[in-house]
């Protein structure tokens, strides 16, 4: 797959008029492919919860646009706060297995590039902290 303006432009649509504000694309090529690669577009507004994933961890890599990436303690505690610009030093992280985070998008027509070192696994009550920001 190539990723073209014109496949950017149509997922930053579908996002637009979406009721979540966001709207992802897996990239992954076959069934059997146990990792987690997409595509992720999002709007202002868009709703994140505080979240972690106990068994693998999370890269972002800015294509389009901007987030503001939190780092929270076990108690909910804000512990880091990371704007990521497309274009911009920084525009990428990791996020290391177990941490809370959240992101929140800053600006129209926002693309990530999203990957997980493992297969999906739903998140479970325990990993979603009861409030968003």
């Amino acid at each position: 797959m190539v990723l073209t303006t014109e496949l950017l432009d149509a997922l930053s649509d579908k996002a637009k008029s979406c009721e979540r504000l966001r709207m992802n694309l897996d990239l992954r090529t076959s069934p059997d492919d146990q990792s987690q690669r997409m595509l992720n577009a999002m709007e202002p507004g868009t709703q994140l919860p505080i979240h972690r994933h106990q068994t693998t961890s999370e890269t972002i890599i800015m294509l389009r646009g901007s987030v503001k990436e939190r780092l929270y303690d076990e108690k909910g505690n804000l512990t880091e706060s990371i704007v990521l610009k497309a274009g911009t030093e920084p525009c990428a992280m990791s996020v290391p297995k177990g941490v809370w985070h959240n992101l929140e998008c800053l600006e129209p027509g926002t693309i990530l590039f999203e990957a997980k070192d493992g297969p999906f696994e739903p998140r479970r009550e325990e990993d979603t902290m009861t409030f968003t920001i």
